[in-house]
């Protein structure tokens, strides 16, 4: 993704509300579960850590990305942005 792609996302992201929140237990596999099926329909999306520390959501936040072949397009404070291109329909 270049600059100008993330630029642009970012400036889609910024009227989304957070879509999932990781709470105190984590990033657990049914709360990847959802990520991976709201970047399915949304393609764009933001995850919301509050219960985690710094330490933790930089690991989550990597976790994701790498599990569901996403790519970070923002991390800010407790937030992060992510995008997963929707692949397209495979014409019949």
């Amino acid at each position: 993704m270049n600059s100008a792609e993330r630029k642009a996302l970012k400036a889609r992201a910024h009227a989304l509300d957070p879509i999932v929140h990781l709470g105190e237990k984590g990033l657990t596999e049914a709360v990847i579960a959802e990520i991976g099926r709201a970047l399915a329909t949304h393609e764009l999306l933001k995850v919301r850590a509050g219960g985690l520390d710094r330490d933790e959501r930089e690991a989550a936040f990597a976790e994701i990305c790498t599990k569901l072949d996403a790519q970070l397009v923002q991390h800010i404070g407790k937030v992060l942005v992510i995008y997963r291109k929707r692949p397209d329909p495979t014409p019949a």
